[in-house]
């Protein structure tokens, strides 16, 4: 069968669907039937995200060379060698049969990077269809969740607990984190992303640390429940905002693109299509002055912090980060791995998603101020990681502290610094799995996360130590690592957009400040080898003390495989960029294109 026609993305949202539906029908004491369907599913789609990724790496060049032609028969052949991009050629050009207008261009480009779409109408009264695809930015996390499931379940092998409840809920966790990466349909997009909130709510606060669980999940739960209601009311006023120019002065480029099969002919002019509403910004929809009675506003303008600031309060951004890492110290370490190193790239997703690529204007006019909080995302999250006794919480500031780079690179709004933040928001998914799977087995074992209680124990469990030491490494940065490959690009882009960004607030103007930045950044990876080292060196390295820890024993071929499993990709990434970096940019280069483009 065709790769385009197999269902191959409903099978990775709803295997885990019906997997956790199923375990709640089994009885209570089949645990091991429970773990073995909990890992088959988990395993079947992480082999069905691995293919998807396979395959859409093998297609990367030919939908880059269609992009190269929709910019220049549109015109706009010089933002190629900002894109990155060979020379357009007339031969291939009519060989893929592009065809485009001013109009559509960036619309165009995000629609040629669409692969293996669904689309089955739901309520076509409300516009609302079930539409899942892939693109080259979703393809990354697509596989990083699947490799997440895969690890979380294996960890949480010796619960014992109410042990079909627990796989149950996490199953359906993953479902809810697959979804919104694969949703084309912003209904769709919401649904799953509240889907996810509330199996992670009764993960932390039934099988979570005692002393802090309730507490953690309920505030979790409001800061990620408000953050996203403020950004769906933005988002409900930016859908009549669309159908209101699309039944107006956008009626020519809503048929110019049903003609060129960037939209459905069946698709209203009130509908929740992502494509759609991607149009109607190219087209000027959101930037229309006067908006809310004043000359100077406009609705991008105006609504841009609320929806971006709303999905990343996911993303762990300043001032509303504080949620995380009680989160993270709460949980259990599966949900601590999913949480970090999915959940929070959920959230910087969406911002990206709904933020930058659909009100550019916008984030023209607002970036360049968030900025200043995602440094302080990094060089803050990174003291505070240091000061820390508990294991896990150096964990969880550490992954505020990373996460603020991944925003920092969206601020650059050029390819290279945002190609650096999507490969962070892979290569930090990774780590931090592996570091809070490392935290877990010390913890199943010792019984405590106080380091300076803590000792010498990578000579009873040598595995984990080493696995730590790798994700270290990557955390700090180091050459030959994902870390390098990610930060360097971030930096890059932020010294490289010194010259091209200026915030201005009212009479005053502020120019050429992101390389300054770019200097205080880098204070985050001091402070971060500061406290990587201190902490590898308290926990896995001195005496160890086997008489106040007598049952700390190495780890089973389980948890080797998991270390395993999390800790090759940051090896095989830091060595070989190019299995990731070319999808990426074919993702970007859409958002790029209706931002305006940059090196």
């Amino acid at each position: 069968m065709d790769a385009n026609t197999f269902p191959v993305l409903s099978l990775i949202i709803f295997i885990p669907i019906i997997a956790g539906v199923l375990m709640l029908f089994l009885p209570k004491d089949q645990k091991d039937l429970v773990r073995g369907l909990a890992i088959g599913a988990a395993a079947a789609v992480f082999l069905l995200s691995l293919f998807v990724y396979l395959n859409y790496n093998a297609r990367v060049d030919q939908i880059a060379q269609q992009q190269a032609n929709v910019l220049t028969m549109a015109g706009r052949g010089a933002e190629l060698a900002a894109f990155n991009l060979e020379a357009y050629t007339p031969e291939l050009a009519q060989a893929t049969g592009t065809t485009s207008s001013g109009s559509l261009t960036a619309t165009q480009m995000y629609k040629d990077g669409m692969v293996f779409e669904e689309y089955v109408p739901w309520l076509p009264q409300l516009g609302i269809a079930y539409h899942v695809g892939v693109d080259g930015l979703s393809v990354p996390m697509v596989l990083l969740t699947g490799m997440v499931a895969v690890a979380g379940v294996l960890v949480s092998w010796r619960i014992e607990d109410r042990t079909r409840e627990f796989m149950s809920f996490f199953m359906l966790l993953v479902a809810g984190v697959y979804g919104v990466f694969l949703a084309q349909d912003i209904f769709m997009l919401f649904f799953f992303y509240e889907l996810a909130i509330f199996p992670m709510y009764l993960l932390i606060a039934t099988w979570g640390w005692v002393q802090l669980r309730e507490y953690a999940a309920m505030k979790l739960t409001l800061y990620i429940l408000i953050g996203s209601v403020i950004a769906l009311v933005g988002v409900i006023a930016m859908l009549y905002v669309a159908s209101d120019f699309y039944q107006n002065a956008g009626a020519g480029v809503f048929e110019a693109a049903k003609a060129a099969n960037i939209l459905r002919a069946d698709t209203p002019t009130f509908n929740f299509n992502l494509t759609s509403v991607m149009l109607a910004a190219e087209n000027g929809a959101f930037d229309v002055a006067g908006y809310a009675g004043s000359d100077a506003l406009t609705f991008a303008k105006v609504w841009f912090p609320f929806i971006f600031m709303g999905f990343a309060v996911l993303a762990g951004v300043f001032p509303f980060h504080n949620w995380s890492p009680d989160g993270h110290v709460a949980a259990p370490t599966a949900v601590s791995m999913i949480h970090a190193g999915v959940l929070m790239k959920l959230g910087a997703y969406a911002a990206l998603r709904m933020g930058v690529q659909i009100l550019p204007e916008g984030a023209a006019v607002h970036l360049p101020w968030i900025v200043f909080l995602t440094l302080i995302n990094v060089v803050y999250g990174a003291f505070i990681a240091f000061r820390q006794r508990d294991f896990k919480y150096v964990i969880g500031f550490s992954s505020v502290s990373h996460m603020g780079l991944v925003s920092m690179g969206f601020a650059t709004m050029n390819l290279t610094g945002m190609a650096g933040a999507g490969l962070q928001m892979f290569s930090h998914g990774a780590m931090t799995a592996l570091f809070f799977g490392c935290v877990g087995m010390v913890y199943d074992r010792a019984h405590t996360r106080d380091i300076p209680s803590l000792g010498g124990f990578i000579k009873v469990m040598p595995w984990v130590g080493i696995a730590f030491i790798i994700g270290g490494l990557t955390s700090m940065g180091m050459p030959g690592l994902s870390g390098f490959i990610a930060e360097f690009p971030i930096f890059a882009g932020m010294w490289r957009a010194s010259e091209d960004i200026t915030l201005n607030i009212g009479a005053f103007s502020l120019s050429n400040y992101y390389s300054v930045m770019v200097i205080i950044a880098s204070l985050g990876i001091v402070i971060t080898a500061a406290y990587v080292l201190r902490v590898t060196s308290q926990v896995f390295f001195g005496e160890f003390d086997r008489e106040k820890y007598p049952d700390v024993d190495d780890i089973t071929p389980r948890e080797r495989f998991v270390l395993l499993f999390l800790g090759t990709p940051l090896v095989l990434l830091g060595m070989l960029p190019s299995i990731m970096a070319p999808m990426l940019e074919v993702g970007l280069r859409p958002v790029l294109a209706i931002l305006g483009g940059g090196a």
